[in-house]
Order: C-alpha cells, then structure tokens, then sequence
C-alpha cells in the first residue's frame, strides 16, 4: 500500500471522511520531544541504530507502548521497536534490510513510524517538532 492510498479517503459512494493520518500527525507533533528522547535513548545504549515507532489504534504485539492513547486521552499509542525486531518478527524481510538502511532518514531529525491503520500499515519518515 501506497502512502497516497493511506492518506487519500476516496471511497466511491460514501462521503469523503477523514484520513486517520490527520489526527495521528496532530498526536505526533505533541508525542515529538519524548519519541527523540527514546530514539536518542535506543541509539545511545547500542540497542539499535534505526529505531521504529508503532502507531496503533488497536492492540500490537511488536515494541513496547511508550504513549498510551487511554492515559493521555489522544487518538494513538505508540510502541517503541527496532529494525532488528521487524526483521526478526519477518515484518521486513531480511533480504529488504539493507533498502531499507538506506532508505531510514536521519534520526536525529526524523520519526521511523510505522502507521497500522485498518486498511494496512506503512513506514513514514515524520520530522521532529522545532523548539
């Protein structure tokens, strides 16, 4: 699935209702500050150099919740996880591994999230709020 089809709601004779990807870039630009501080955390303790963050609506068994929607009353939680995991729960191939080194942007300035919507999930590559 496409980022495009993620965000473009076009369901023929329905209304057009909001993307989901509307409110989780609303949630993202507040979760900003702690998610770089557990990216930095994730690289600084040599756990992985590519860290991934989940955003789910619903239960995921991958990562560990680090936001919760409920306890902070937003729209999506957000688990915490690694290249390495995705590659051992077979959600990237390991034969995709190094495309996909090469195409994870810089973490120190952009989120790896990884968006589970009902339709499917996707990678996005959402850069961190400016002080």
């Amino acid at each position: 699935m496409d980022p495009e089809e993620l965000l473009n709601d076009n369901t023929e004779g329905q209304a057009k209702k909001e993307s989901p990807l509307k409110s989780l870039e609303a949630d993202l630009k507040i979760y900003s500050e702690s998610i770089r501080e557990v990216a930095i955390e994730i690289m600084v303790e040599g756990i992985s150099l590519y860290p991934i963050f989940i955003a789910h609506q619903h239960e995921v068994k991958l990562g560990e919740v680090i936001l919760d929607r409920i306890e902070l009353n937003t729209n999506w939680t957000i688990n915490a996880s690694t290249l390495e995991e995705f590659v051992e729960a077979g959600v990237i191939k390991k034969q995709l591994q190094e495309r996909f080194i090469k195409t994870y942007k810089k973490p120190e300035d952009f989120m790896c999230i990884f968006a589970v919507v009902p339709e499917g999930a996707n990678f996005i590559f959402f850069p961190y709020a400016k002080n």
